[in-house]
């Protein structure tokens, strides 16, 4: 399948991810697991949600937990660059029969939510109430000292068309996985709108589904550090995978499940892409280094459990990759 043609000129400027919604069945065994854990910072909180942030965020959050009765993923949202990148958005949906709606949501401006033709649950936003930054207060500090949202995966049961259709909004290839032979099939894809590795990234399986969501932290040591307080404060069986470095971006890795599964990457020491002329880094799905530049392959709960979108139904991926799987 052939690699997506860079937009420069895109209908409307997306700058990178900003926030995402879940929904949690335990608000508060949730607020712990990310408060006291993980080292988020709670802004605000009422008995239905909670919203938290990290240190380097001058936004008011980068992740809000509802109170549901079932666990999923409500949202994943992208800041634009301006109140008219909202009214493109929407003219670009329009065109594209695509329905959007612009809605209130709390410390947000304007926001405009939508879902996109694979059933992925998006809302867009050009501001968010500000807070000051937290970076120089070290005695806040916790758990593995996340600095700020980093980006988000999901499952495509459509790959090569959801790419495609990325592509339109600007977001830029970095690296991608594909099948060898003149007939192969792209498996997974890498973009970015902020200048590294990546904003979005796309893995072939039943979708939609959130496959995980990254916070970036300072450097290798703060995610081994997670892995002891984890083992020693009852979350043993919340650690996924790793930790470990990815030959895909460079990154430094470890996956862990919140107390409803979703999974959330922690994350560092990935590179920067911001020049027009960078060029997407492809990998054979048959190199081993690809998963883990050490060459220990991922567990079967990280190729097939993900979170589902709301009221979307998930539909078996195009075609099934053939991967290699840990025992």
């Amino acid at each position: 399948m052939p690699a997506p043609i860079h937009v420069f000129d895109p209908p409307f400027n997306i700058l990178r991810a900003s926030h995402v919604v879940l929904d949690v069945t335990d608000l508060a065994a949730s607020r712990k697991f990310y408060e006291d854990i993980v080292g988020l910072h709670v802004e605000d909180a009422d008995s239905d949600t909670v919203y938290l942030r990290a240190v380097e965020e001058h936004q008011h959050h980068s992740l809000v937990l509802r109170k549901a009765a079932i666990a999923g993923c409500h949202r994943l949202g992208f800041r634009v660059a301006s109140e008219d990148d909202l009214d493109k958005a929407g003219a670009f949906f329009a065109a594209n029969g695509i329905t959007y709606s612009f809605v209130a949501r709390p410390f947000q401006g304007r926001t405009l939510q939508a879902t996109d033709p694979f059933g992925f649950q998006l809302e867009l936003c050009a501001s968010m109430e500000k807070r000051p930054h937290l970076l120089r207060r070290f005695d806040l500090y916790k758990g593995c000292h996340p600095q700020r949202l980093d980006h988000f995966n999901v499952f495509a049961a459509e790959l090569q068309d959801t790419i495609d259709f990325y592509a339109r909004l600007g977001f830029r290839l970095t690296e991608y996985a594909e099948e060898d032979g003149d007939a192969g099939r792209i498996a997974a894809a890498w973009m970015h709108r902020k200048g590294n590795v990546h904003d979005l990234a796309f893995t072939n399986g039943k979708g939609p589904r959130l496959h995980h969501f990254a916070y970036w932290v300072p450097t290798a040591m703060n995610i081994v550090h997670l892995c002891d307080v984890m083992a020693s404060s009852g979350y043993l069986a919340n650690l996924e995978r790793g930790p470990g470095r990815h030959g895909i971006s460079n990154a430094f890795f470890l996956y862990v499940r919140d107390p409803d599964g979703h999974r959330l990457e922690l994350y560092t020491c990935d590179y920067q892409t911001m020049d027009s002329d960078h060029e997407p880094l492809r990998w054979s799905l048959k190199d081993p280094r690809r998963q883990t530049l050490w060459g220990a392959p991922a567990p079967r709960s990280w190729f097939e459990q993900g979170s589902a979108f709301n009221e979307q139904a998930v539909r078996e991926p195009l075609f099934v990759a053939d991967v290699t799987i840990a025992d």
